[in-house]
């Protein structure tokens, strides 16, 4: 199996050179710089995942992981982001600009092999499912026609109930939060609250009948695809 590329933009060089051993440690291609201006040279299309300090110099990385968002070539490429910054806004911020994950500083290397492997997991999911049929039980959602079927029948659902089911289901039992499910169906609008999300949720449930428990809310966190009793 191709070992996966992990690109580490930090100012900090001993935390690079740190990150960078661990990642090479433990079964990872990995390469570091220390500032966005020198990421931005690079071929970011050979790489996996990219780990984003985001204080850093005259670019931050969240003005890199925007270059690196509205780039055709790069917009899909995984981003965790390291801050000393632990704010809700700043870590909102993070999420709506396509953040995979957010680590605050001090973290412990197996805290971040941890997220690194769960990000990587959850992006190969991604990529296999443009001829994926994804299914649970009676639920089957075909990736390719874009439908869904409940126990054999049609459910009418829009475009947008239609991407939270299928991004809920191919990340089973992983919480996602409101802002990474608006970052991830609502591309690029940023107008987006809250509150849209909970409403297609809602009608999305109703729509998929007997298989509406598995949609589970955490309070305090969002959603998630979980076993459930049909």
């Amino acid at each position: 199996m191709k070992r996966k590329r992990i690109l580490i933009v930090d100012d900090e060089k001993d935390l690079c050179q740190i990150i960078e051993y661990n990642l090479i440690s433990n079964g990872y291609d990995a390469d570091s710089v220390n500032s966005a201006e020198e990421a931005i040279q690079l071929d970011l299309n050979k790489y996996d995942l990219a780990i984003l300090d985001v204080m850093m110099g005259r670019m931050s990385g969240f003005q890199l992981a925007e270059s690196i968002k509205s780039n055709k070539s790069t917009s899909s490429l995984p981003i965790i982001f390291l801050t000393a910054k632990d704010s809700e806004e700043d870590t909102l911020l993070g999420f709506e600009l396509g953040a995979d994950d957010y680590i605050t500083k001090p973290f412990g290397i197996r805290e971040l092999l941890a997220r690194v492997k769960a990000v990587l997991h959850r992006s190969e999911k991604v990529e296999t499912m443009a001829d994926a049929v994804l299914i649970y039980k009676g639920l089957s959602i075909d990736v390719e026609s874009k439908t869904v079927t409940i126990d054999g029948k049609i459910a009418n659902l829009t475009k947008k109930e239609y991407e939270l089911l299928r991004i809920l289901l191919s990340n089973k039992d992983h919480v996602l939060s409101r802002q990474q499910l608006v970052s991830m169906v609502w591309t690029g609008d940023s107008q987006v609250s809250d509150r849209t999300v909970d409403v297609n949720i809602t009608r999305m449930r109703k729509k998929i009948g007997a298989y509406s428990s598995c949609i589970v809310t955490r309070q305090g966190f969002g959603y998630c695809f979980s076993v459930c009793e049909k």
